[in-house]
């Protein structure tokens, strides 16, 4: 499935058409993020559906900074050693957003945090218990890192018990070296198994197009399944800058509806598969019903 096309000759396919920023909605979100000198990832990461989100209401905040301790290959997100510890007070302006947004589904991610001890994990627990107490009713999801492998800072994530713990495995094991360097793919199975034992709803997700075979997705996806999970996305990688891993190749409407049909036969409870999925778009209607 993978091909050798150089990046310059591919191009986008007509069906992947993002909606453009603005709108009411956006310079309302806006607005609100830099008065509550909050970050999200809908903007950090260069998201094609930041336009589409925002002008539903919707965002996804992005807490412990805006510089990542890791380069990955395929993200837009600042990379370098944050100036800043956590700042103790932004999980209680995340609830505020999440109040004055009207929300019933918050997601939270963060950058990787390599330099704290816990990797930030005290964060996501602060943000969960802040937001149930300022909101009650709005399910919370957290997107988190991989904490390198510490698990009892996965475990004071697990205690806040969040409706949703989602955790990306981003690739196929053959493309962590260049794709995700620093992570493991073990690593990362061995969290998401370790939470859904924790009797949390898990959720995680992968990108296509960098250079991966087609059996190489379906033995990841299989692999994901077999940890527990219960959600998967798949979307297309859409490279930030060409300064980012190559684009190898667009996978097809068809190719992805085969992914989806290939997810629910494992026995996952939903699967969002598309060239636009990502892990935080419309995720409060990719929860099991």
């Amino acid at each position: 499935m993978s091909a050798s096309v150089p990046v310059e000759l591919l191009a986008r396919p007509a069906w992947i058409k993002a909606r453009a920023p603005g709108g009411p909605n956006y310079d309302r979100l806006t607005g609100l993020m830099r008065t509550l000198g909050l970050h999200t990832v809908c903007e950090e990461a260069h998201c094609p559906n930041l336009g589409d989100c925002w002008d539903r209401g919707t965002a996804t905040f992005m807490i412990l900074g805006d510089v990542c301790t890791r380069a990955c290959g395929f993200c837009a997100v600042q990379t370098g050693l944050p100036g800043a510890p956590p700042d103790p007070e932004e999980p209680r302006r995340v609830a505020d957003a999440v109040r004055q947004m009207g929300l019933r589904h918050a997601v939270i991610t963060s950058v990787n945090r390599d330099d704290q001890r816990d990797g930030g994990a005290g964060s996501f627990a602060a943000c969960i218990r802040e937001i149930r107490a300022l909101v009650p009713g709005c399910a919370v999801e957290v997107l988190i890192p991989d904490f390198k492998g510490k698990w009892d800072a996965l475990d004071v994530v697990i205690a806040a018990r969040p409706d949703i713990l989602n955790h990306n495995t981003e690739t196929v094991p053959r493309l962590y070296r260049q794709v995700r360097p620093g992570a493991r793919f073990e690593r990362s199975l061995e969290l998401l198994k370790r939470s859904k034992d924790a009797g949390l709803l898990t959720k995680s997700g992968i990108m296509v197009g960098l250079g991966e075979e087609w059996d190489e997705v379906l033995a990841c996806i299989q692999a994901i399944r077999d940890s527990g999970t219960d959600i998967l996305t798949v979307g297309q990688y859409l490279r930030p800058s060409a300064e980012h891993l190559p684009l190898r190749r667009y996978y097809t409407r068809e190719e992805f509806e085969q992914i989806r049909e290939f997810g629910l036969g494992l026995g996952f409870g939903h699967v969002e598969s598309g060239p636009l999925v990502r892990s935080s778009y419309h995720a409060d209607a990719q929860v099991p019903r």
